[in-house]
């Protein structure tokens, strides 16, 4: 794992996307030598840049992928439906570089058909370039090899995620036993510590070492443990280890002193400066794409209600540092969904919710209003999502650490959002408190634009909406 401005990113998915990005870059060349080749109309090419179609197509391309989630773990799990990601990703990009070369065609390749040939050599080459890599990287010789210290209830979760998810980029060599309660861990998984650890580590040939006993308070090997750090072996304890690999914070593990002396919560006055900037452009920008889609939905909101309703509504949602602000939306309940005063949690198929508020909520246009919120600071664009006063007084009270959330600004998108499904009971808001808490602590300028950017596919596909 590589970490850049406090996002890690997986060292075969940095490699995949810079060979990607050439070969977006390469498509142009290809096809303007193609163009020539067949023999199309030389004079389509006047007034030709290559070098800003080379630049401009490869970074929208490659923009429209990540967009789709096309660099996430997991995304070629299924052939089918990664082609099908993929597809939508060119039309998008496909698209853009289209409304490019029609508003500056003075700046780039202008002939009929460049695009078109720049999209149909590159996508095949994608599709080998992504064949390879799941070959590449399905391989466990190339994996991460880690080695486990403990063999009790904290080891056994590293075994579980390792069991279910075979994408993940490391395989556990083994398990070192020292004096859990119970061991857990299948007994063929064991090493036995008959040498020192560093000795283990050089036999087992190991990248990393993990730190899973399960009671911290026992005396650990320090020593042993010194030495192999100081011998290049990466020395993780727990919690590290599954924010590395799973970008979430558990709760269930976590404890104040960590968080003291963790990497990251450092918010300088340039970083709230860049981060408020970049609100606001972009912001604008979307806010002025969307506004046709803002127009309509007034319009049907009007005519469903037969203009008796009102079309936005107004709630009090609790903000940075616990203060309560007013979020805008555009109503998708009926105007008596909470006629008793109580507030209930949006549940799959709820009743309360309008036909056409169930089209705005499953697009995710109800969210577009908060445009606003964000332009008047009371929001980000990228944040853990604004909840209601009474629910956060009664989430603090049951889950622990919820309160650190309103450490970050709330976000109209976040990173929850893009990795847990919609929460409807407090287990899972539990579970996506733990992306929340990721969030707070590692966000930034590059993890908010890849947030921002992978809402893209949220939206698209419906993910996780109710």
């Amino acid at each position: 794992m590589v970490r850049i401005l406090g996002y890690y990113i997986a060292r075969g998915f940095l490699i995949l996307g810079v060979f990607e990005a050439l070969i977006f870059a390469s498509s142009v060349h290809f096809s303007l030598y193609l163009h020539d080749y067949i023999g199309l109309p030389e004079e389509v090419l006047t007034n030709s840049n290559l070098s800003n179609t080379t630049v401009a197509f490869a970074v929208i391309m490659f923009v429209s992928v990540i967009s789709l989630g096309l660099y996430q773990r997991g995304a070629i799990g299924s052939a089918s439906g990664f082609i099908v990601r993929l597809g939508i990703s060119f039309v998008i990009g496909g698209t853009a570089m289209a409304v490019l070369l029609f508003i500056f065609p003075n700046y780039f390749l202008s002939g009929r058909g460049i695009l078109a040939l720049n999209l149909l050599i590159s996508f095949p080459c994608i599709l080998v370039a992504r064949a390879l890599f799941v070959r590449f990287t399905a391989d466990d010789t190339r994996k991460r090899r880690v080695l486990v210290l403990g063999a009790g209830i904290n080891a056994d979760r590293i075994e579980e995620i390792f069991v279910k998810d075979p994408s993940l980029g490391f395989v556990v060599i083994g398990y070192v036993p020292l004096q859990d309660k119970a061991t857990l861990i299948d007994e063929h998984r064991l090493i036995v510590k008959d040498q020192t650890l560093l000795e283990i580590a050089e036999r087992t040939d190991v990248d990393e070492i993990v730190i899973a006993v399960d009671d911290r308070r026992k005396r650990l090997p320090v020593d042993d443990l010194l030495q192999c750090k100081m011998s290049n072996f990466e020395v993780l304890d727990l919690l590290t280890f599954f924010e590395k690999e799973l970008s979430v914070i558990k709760i269930d593990l976590l404890y104040p002193s960590w968080i003291l002396t963790a990497r990251g919560y450092n918010r300088g006055a340039m970083s709230r400066y860049v981060k408020r900037v970049f609100d606001i452009f972009v912001s604008l920008i979307l806010l002025i794409i969307s506004s046709p889609l803002m127009v309509m939905v007034s319009i049907a909101s009007l005519i469903e209600s037969r203009f008796k309703d009102p079309i936005l509504y107004s709630q009090i949602r609790t903000g940075l540092n616990g203060k309560p602000f007013h979020v805008l939306k555009f109503r998708s309940m009926r105007t008596d969904a909470e006629a008793d005063g109580v507030a209930r949690w949006a549940t799959k198929n709820d009743s309360r919710i309008t036909p056409l508020g169930a089209f705005i909520r499953k697009t995710r246009l109800d969210e577009l209003p908060q445009f606003f919120n964000v332009l008047r600071g009371d929001m980000s664009l990228v944040g853990p999502r604004p909840e209601r006063p009474s629910f956060v007084e009664e989430l603090e009270k049951d889950i622990p650490y919820y309160a650190e959330r309103h450490w970050a600004k709330p976000g109209l998108t976040g990173w929850a959002q893009l990795l847990y499904p919609y929460a409807a009971t407090k287990e899972d808001t539990k579970r996506k408190l733990e992306y929340d808490l990721y969030y707070v602590k590692n966000s930034g300028t590059v993890l908010d634009l890849m947030v921002v950017l992978q809402t893209i596919e949220v939206v698209l596909l419906g993910k996780g909406a109710h």
